[in-house]
Order: structure tokens, then sequence, then C-alpha cells
């Protein structure tokens, strides 16, 4: 990291918009947040903007209790030089739209599909992007309140998993910092609630849908839901003691999204994705975790039906898993 370079980046102290993927999850928020008022301490204003929806159960309780500004891109008026640092999230990446501004800087921890040039990048290969946006406080020494602090931890331990699930070096040392200046009981309430009543719905289309083969198991969501229920869907099919892969397809107005868990060392989610998607969407990610996206006009192109589309990825997922189980075997 290097402060100064990140200020030059974004225009030596002219107004910025920090930019999240789309959908954003309780670490793209935090880190997003976390940014904001980092940038604050030298004098930089920002707004956070996102698009699509950001109004997840524990999401909404963390925005109100404090009180984080998100605006949607879709109420801005940016112009094309307005500086935007992307967090959470890199400039063509599938999840991530591409808005008017100028995308200076990058501050991200997935993988690198596509090489983007920016004035400014710090992308590392951790578990949560919060704990790259800690990092930045501890080194350069700027005070962070307990609201950063809470939502960075909050941030770290729903990307990881609660400390399981693609863990770093770095995460292992902003935690206990984290943990130390949050705000326990503030975090106890943003934490517990993490569910609405219409998820179930979404719960109970994937349970109704899921097919196991070998340990890989496949679902679907018939209908549109945010980013981060679908992820906790598949979470929760990955939990079962039967899979070691879990494929969660959800619909979308604009195509299918989907979301991919593994704890099979063989099989890496991004990988997977990368691999499968492509020349109908895309997608990538880190080896535990990744999604992807297909538009309509990538089915279309397939000559296939929704059912017959899916059923044919389906089986490039499948062969690529066993190509790759038993390179590993």
């Amino acid at each position: 990291m290097d402060v100064q370079s990140l200020l030059d980046a974004l225009g030596g102290g002219r107004p910025v918009y920090i930019q999240t993927h789309d959908y954003p999850d309780p670490d793209a928020i935090a880190s997003a947040f976390g940014m904001q008022q980092f940038l604050r301490h030298f004098g930089v204003d920002s707004t956070l903007t996102y698009v699509g929806d950001a109004e997840r159960a524990s999401l909404a309780t963390a925005v109100r209790t404090f009180g984080i500004e998100l605006v949607n891109a879709s109420q801005l008026s940016m112009a094309e030089d307005d500086p935007i640092l992307l967090v959470d999230g890199q400039k063509l990446n599938a999840n991530m739209t591409d808005l008017p501004g100028d995308e200076v800087a990058c501050i991200d921890h997935h993988p690198i599909f596509k090489d983007i040039s920016y004035r400014y990048a710090d992308i590392r290969s951790v578990g949560a992007c919060s704990s790259i946006v800690a990092d930045y406080f501890f080194r350069a020494h700027v005070p962070m309140s307990a609201d950063v602090a809470t939502m960075l931890l909050f941030g770290l331990q729903i990307d990881t998993s609660y400390m399981t699930r693609g863990v770093a070096d770095l995460d292992l040392d902003v935690f206990p910092r984290l943990f130390r200046q949050a705000d326990k009981t503030c975090l106890e309430i943003v934490e517990s609630r993490s569910l609405e009543f219409t998820d179930l719905q979404a719960f109970g289309a994937a349970i109704n849908s899921i097919r196991i083969f070998g340990r890989t198991g496949i679902a679907f969501i018939p209908f549109a839901c945010p980013d981060a229920l679908i992820a906790q869907v598949a979470d929760f099919i990955l939990s079962l003691a039967e899979v070691d892969v879990a494929i969660i397809r959800a619909r979308r107005e604009a195509g299918l999204k989907f979301s991919v868990r593994s704890v099979d060392p063989s099989v890496h989610s991004g990988y997977l994705l990368s691999h499968v998607m492509p020349p109908f969407g895309n997608g990538g990610g880190h080896a535990g975790m990744a999604g992807g996206f297909v538009g309509n006009e990538g089915i279309a192109e397939s000559g296939l039906d929704l059912k017959s589309f899916m059923r044919m990825l389906d089986d490039r997922f499948l062969r690529y898993i066993a190509e790759h189980q038993k390179e590993g075997a």
C-alpha cells in the first residue's frame, strides 16, 4: 500500500466515488465505508455507490446502526472524468457495472481475471477486502472509530465464514485488532439480523430442486433474489454432509446468476466458473467461493431453451469437476 500514490491517483483531494460490486455484501459495504472514513482523514470527500439491491436484513441494520450513506448509481449524475475507487471488485468483472466515471483506483481481494490498467491498484489474495482496508488504517496510523472497526470486523467474518474459509495471514493479523476496537453489542445486533421472511422462499426453492451428482450439489432458484442471498443458499447447500461443491443458479430478468462454493481442494470455484461460463457468460472468484452470470443474449445464442441450457451447463460443470478430481487423486 502507498497512501500518497492512492491520493494522487484519486485526483489530489477532489471528491470521488467509491463503488462496490453490484448487489453489495457485508464485506463490500464495510470496505467502502472504511475507505470513505480513511480518505476523509486526508481531506478527501467521497460518495458510496453501488448497482442493484443493498437491502439485505443484516446490511440494512448495519447501514442504520452506523449511519452509512449509500447512493444507488441510478440516482447519480456522474461525469466521465469523475474519479472512481473500486472496492471489493474489479473493472469489467461480471458483478461490477461499468459506470460513466473513470475507474482510476482499485482495492480488492479477488483473483485478477482481466488485466486492467489503473492509476493505483492494491489487489491482494486475502480472505476479505475488509482486511486490506483495515491494513490501511493500521499501517498509516490513522485513527479508526468503533463504527468502522465493527463494520470491518463484520465484513471480515462474513466473507471468511467466521475465519474458516480462505483465511490469509493479513486476515489473522487484523482480526484481533479489529475485535478489540469493535462495538460487540452493535456487532451482535447486526449479525443476528441475517435473514428475512421472504428469504425462506429461496431456501425452499433450492431444497426442492437440489440434485446431487457424486459430491456436487446443484440447485435452482427460479426467481430474482440478491447476490448475498444466493451466496447464503450456496453456503447452506455446502453444509450438507454429502456435498463438497455447491452450484446455485438463480433466475434474473436479465439472465442467470451463479454462485459456487467448494471445499474440495481439487476444485477451484473461480477457475470452474471461468472455464465453464464462456462463451455464454463469465465468472470467477476464489478457490472456495465464486460468482458468475449469463445474460439472456448468451442463452439465446446457445439456441437452447432455458431448461436445456441449464442442463448443458450442468454437464460442463460436472465434466470439469470430474476431470480435476481425477487429476488431484
